[in-house]
């Protein structure tokens, strides 16, 4: 069941101390969206901590507010937790256990069309971006939207709209764009920050990755293997690989692209996008996965030549 956004806003109106948390290995919609929510119920006067399992990348360092963000839960006596941008207990990681069994006020807030409405209470809407959510959130419930805040909101919209080229971007999309821009959202340096920047291992992993390229469905499926081997050898971390994905699907006459990251061994992280065709959501499913229609992921299991062929079968029946 989805609650009103009145309701919601009660529920953080009400809250005095509250815990907030975002998916595993996080993006600039999680890390935007959460920090964004944690300053916001700061400047209310209540106390808010962002935990997640994974800190995030060093790209995001550039925001003052990331470096508050926590691995472990404070010793706290907590009335209220918030998830953010994560459509299932399950990507909560080490934290969601904790989520499921909290006996107070629980508050969703995600735009995924898998989420499953994990919470007591839920507010999930299909859109680019859950800081588009959040930006609508604020406003609804008069909180003063600063340029930290703005900043924030900025890189989730920005950064899981694709820099506004996906397809589900809307007007409301670009009003919110522009109400942030306004406030002072540093666009500029955030589509830097995000697009552009990157240092020499990122460079050199990418060429030899996308050297590699394969394809297979009459060319309309397109994927890349990141092995730990070359990560190790060119001194990268997975962090670096964020984005690595939308270069296949870029090809003439490519639908759905993927990017296969060796995480352990015979265990791979699939990131899959769609042109549109392709609803990547149902693929991410068949695996225990989800997302969006035009971006989603999982995990696969298997030596790489078995999760190729499952995965491509999987995109196969979805074609």
């Amino acid at each position: 069941m989805n609650d009103t956004i009145e309701k919601i806003i009660a529920k953080l109106n009400c809250s005095k101390k509250a815990a907030v948390f975002c998916h595993v290995r996080p993006d600039g919609d999680a890390i935007g969206s959460g920090l964004a929510l944690c300053l916001a119920l700061k400047n209310l006067g209540k106390t808010a901590y962002m935990c997640c399992e994974d800190l995030p990348p060093e790209k995001f360092g550039f925001l003052p507010a990331v470096h508050e963000i926590v691995t472990e839960l404070p010793e706290i006596d907590f009335d209220t937790l918030i998830s953010v941008d994560c459509a299932d207990e399950a990507r909560l990681g080490k934290f969601s256990r904790y989520f499921s069994k909290f006996k107070k006020n629980t508050v969703n807030i995600d735009h995924h069309v898998s989420n499953s409405g994990f919470a007591k209470f839920n507010f999930v809407k299909q859109c680019p971006a859950t800081c588009e959510i959040m930006t609508e959130i604020f406003k609804t419930a008069g909180y003063k939207i600063t340029k930290d805040i703005a900043d924030l909101l900025m890189l989730g919209l920005v950064t899981d709209s694709g820099n506004f080229t996906h397809c589900d971007v809307t007007g409301k999309t670009y009003e919110t764009a522009a109400l942030l821009r306004g406030i002072g959202a540093d666009n500029n340096k955030i589509n830097y920050e995000m697009f552009s920047r990157q240092n020499k291992a990122r460079a050199k992993l990418f060429g030899r990755v996308m050297n590699n390229i394969r394809f297979c469905l009459d060319d309309k499926f397109a994927y890349i293997v990141i092995r730990t081997s070359d990560m190790q050898e060119l001194d990268a971390d997975k962090s670096l690989t964020e984005g690595f994905v939308d270069f296949p699907l870029s090809i003439d006459g490519v639908e759905v692209a993927a990017s296969l990251l060796e995480y352990k061994n015979e265990q791979y992280k699939a990131s899959l996008r769609s042109k549109g065709t392709v609803n990547v959501n149902n693929v991410a499913a068949v695996f225990g996965g989800g997302g969006h229609v035009l971006a989603s992921g999982c995990m696969l299991f298997g030596s790489l030549e078995q999760v190729i062929e499952k995965l491509s079968y999987a995109v196969y029946q979805n074609l």
